[in-house]
């Protein structure tokens, strides 16, 4: 049976599954989320991203590791660092590495660097460094290689021009050699997927509803061999994301449909609990009708 993070998430990508994983930028939506999970039966990686301790309210890597010790239970969800950028969505260079060293020490499970901003190689090198350090404590890493775009600041391009021009797909060929050179045990891949937005100004908006290029996907997972990441999972098209299972995804981010359900409930009610409420109800909902992974644990037989 699997046991550790690495275990589990090949274990979804052999039987064409997906873990998802629940990015927490409030500390009060893990309860909800954990217990959703649990109630279903699930299985889940519950996530923090730099940009959610630092724009949103998670406070910090010890605080969502306090949170989530509260709360643990490892037959049904894992603690994962989500996007640590090498250069962050301002164009800052960022401390990746003594972020990553940091989560480690207070027992995250698995761990992100993000250095997709980078030139290939300069993303080779940063992610070698980081895959090193974490085989040496024996957790995965996760790499991203494309544009996901969202995050940045500015506006963003019309999506179907996106699309259809295919700007910031990752290419296969340089998926090939990059997993090659850095051993990255998962890779977020870009198909037609797109963050959320941040900042104060645009992040209550309704999500842009996204497409994901599946012949594409089909090219990437060939090339590379390896469990592939979709991230900007909330707001994409139900069949285009059970198609994608079958062609590798097997860790799904979701942050967008949960942080808003939150968001409008507290400004909505001004209770902690009713949004908490809020949060339960939605991810119930992604966990059990929009993704269809109620039973997730039993099916990956985590114990």
């Amino acid at each position: 049976m699997p046991d550790n993070t690495a275990d589990i998430i090949q274990a979804a990508w052999r039987q064409r599954l997906a873990v998802p994983a629940f990015n927490i930028p409030y500390l009060p939506m893990m309860a909800p989320v954990i217990r959703a999970v649990r109630d279903q039966d699930s299985f889940a990686l519950i996530a923090v991203a730099r940009l959610e301790w630092v724009k949103f309210e998670a406070q910090s890597l010890a605080a969502v590791r306090d949170e989530f010790q509260k709360w643990r239970d490892d037959k049904h969800v894992r603690l994962h660092l989500d996007h640590v950028p090498v250069i962050d969505e301002d164009r800052q260079r960022v401390d990746y590495a003594a972020i990553i060293r940091e989560a480690i020490a207070l027992g995250y499970q698995s761990v992100m660097v993000d250095g997709s901003r980078l030139d290939l190689e300069e993303n080779i090198r940063a992610t070698a460094e980081i895959v090193k350090l974490s085989r040496a404590t024996g957790i995965p890493c996760e790499a991203e290689l494309g544009a996901v775009l969202g995050h940045e600041a500015g506006p963003m391009p019309p999506y179907e021009e996106l699309f259809r021009s295919g700007r910031g797909f990752t290419r296969p060929d340089e998926a090939r050699e990059f997993v090659r050179a850095t051993g990255c045990a998962w890779l977020s891949v870009a198909i037609g997927n797109i963050h959320g937005a941040i900042s104060e100004a645009t992040r209550h908006r309704r999500k842009i509803a996204a497409r994901l290029n599946l012949e594409h996907l089909e090219r990437l997972q060939r090339a590379t061999g390896i469990p592939l990441v979709l991230h900007g999972g909330s707001g994409v098209r139900r069949e285009d994301v059970l198609a994608a299972m079958q062609q590798g995804i097997a860790k799904i981010n979701i942050a967008t449909e949960i942080r808003q359900a939150y968001e409008t409930m507290l400004k909505t009610s001004g209770q902690v609990s009713a949004a908490q409420e809020a949060v339960y109800a939605r991810a119930t909902e992604l966990i059990r009708d929009y993704f269809g992974l109620a039973g997730l644990r039993r099916r990956l037989a985590v114990e």
